[in-house]
């Protein structure tokens, strides 16, 4: 059985330091899993987070989430809109906490609060080789829709 998690609104001053972090995680996974220079990284990082939050924490149906246990941050939750669809752009287990349940724990509350917003079904993207988030998605009944796959040659 998962851990009890519960998820809160990122407030104003969490925000900065939350961003700060979200970008070098996503600009780190567009070098290491899309191919991207740094600087083209940072140049879709840049463009993405302004179309997403282009009113940071007060951008229309965008919500970011601090998931915690018992009081205590364990991670976050970055949820919005893309046309009408529900999407998670991202979810982040603290280090320390991760493989043990807590990354499933999350999900199904923002499963929860997804549902309470007035939504019948949640889309993400995943990183290729990120087989233990895979692993988790499809546990929870997610189905790979495309996949893409590139080799160098």
């Amino acid at each position: 059985m998962p851990p009890e998690v519960t998820l809160r609104p990122l407030r104003d001053d969490e925000y900065a330091a939350w961003d700060v972090e979200h970008r070098r995680q996503y600009a780190r996974g567009l070098v290491e899993h899309a191919d991207l220079t740094p600087e083209e990284a940072e140049a879709k990082v840049a463009r993405d987070i302004s179309a997403a939050l282009p009113d940071g924490l007060a951008t229309a149906g965008v919500h970011v989430w601090v998931v915690e246990d018992e009081g205590r941050r364990i991670g976050t939750v970055f949820f919005g809109l893309r046309g009408a669809e529900a999407w998670l752009y991202e979810i982040t287990i603290d280090e320390g906490k991760r493989g043990k349940g807590y990354g499933r724990a999350a999900m199904l509350a923002l499963e929860e609060e997804a549902r309470r917003l007035g939504h019948d079904r949640l889309a993400l993207n995943v990183w290729g080789g990120n087989e233990v988030a895979r692993g988790l998605y499809r546990s929870l009944g997610y189905v790979e829709q495309a996949v893409q796959m590139r080799k160098a040659l």
